[in-house]
């Protein structure tokens, strides 16, 4: 048995022992489907753009425009992505009554997709839009649709620009979403991170929420990030190849 192996083999251990499960999801979950993450050289969403510049509250009420043009060809993608291996061995998880809440900072709904049913969404996600000018939410799909055949920054019937219900730098968490995801993790006995750099604030510091009750933490992700000397197990692998199994040795 390979020292991967084992060390997967550890982690199922620690699944099965597990009566509540919570996983934080990050980008590198999605990259498998296609999904560029933020900050890996030369294909990373943050390598040609300053997410000051594209992705911030005030820059975007002072000119939508360059936020439309950087996110159009990301829409496209993230609308052509399918939920991949791991988005799936979470939702399996789920249904094997282990996995009891994924919070993630994707806005891709690929958990979703895949069969997950409780589901935080930190960073907001695409299936709505808000009007900046009078709050109100709409359903996205049309919006959409009409935004990537014209490339046009699209307006509320109010004539407020509308915004992706998705989470800019400067904008505070959905409440709800957040409270919900530290509940879950006060809750845990064990907590996964699945391809997340656990950079990003306050999400990065969820799993310390756990932690500090004695739970476990098992961490998936390519690159090292500063829990990983308190993780139970490290598998810097890659996700899609590694959870699949994990889940099928601790549902087995």
């Amino acid at each position: 048995m390979t020292s991967l192996e084992q060390q997967i083999q550890r982690a199922a251990d620690l699944v099965r022992q597990a009566t509540h499960v919570v996983a934080l999801s990050g980008a590198g979950i999605s990259t498998p489907s296609g999904i560029p993450d933020f900050r890996s050289p030369d294909s990373g969403l943050w390598d040609n753009a300053d997410p000051m510049v594209v992705a911030s509250l005030p820059a975007f009420v002072r000119d939508p425009q360059p936020f439309y043009t950087w996110f159009r060809p990301l829409l496209s993608t993230l609308l052509a992505a399918a939920p991949n291996p791991a988005h799936q061995a979470l939702a399996d998880l789920e249904a094997a009554g282990k996995l009891k809440a994924i919070v993630t900072q994707n806005i891709d709904d690929l958990h979703r997709r895949a069969g997950s049913n409780t589901v935080y969404e930190l960073h907001g996600h695409v299936r709505e839009v808000a009007c900046m000018q009078c709050q109100q939410i709409e359903p996205a799909p049309l919006v959409i649709d009409q935004f990537l055949q014209d490339g046009r920054i699209p307006y509320h019937h109010c004539g407020g620009v509308l915004k992706p219900n998705v989470i800019f730098f400067g904008e505070m968490l959905p409440r709800g979403e957040y409270a919900a995801s530290v509940l879950a993790l006060q809750q845990a006995d064990l907590v996964l991170v699945v391809g997340s750099s656990l950079e990003v604030a306050p999400a990065s510091e969820l799993p310390a929420v756990a932690l500090d009750r004695g739970a476990k933490l098992v961490l998936i992700n390519f690159d090292p990030t500063y829990l990983d000397a308190k993780a139970d197990v490290v598998l810097h692998a890659d996700a899609a190849e590694v959870l699949p199994r994990l889940v099928e040795l601790a549902t087995a």
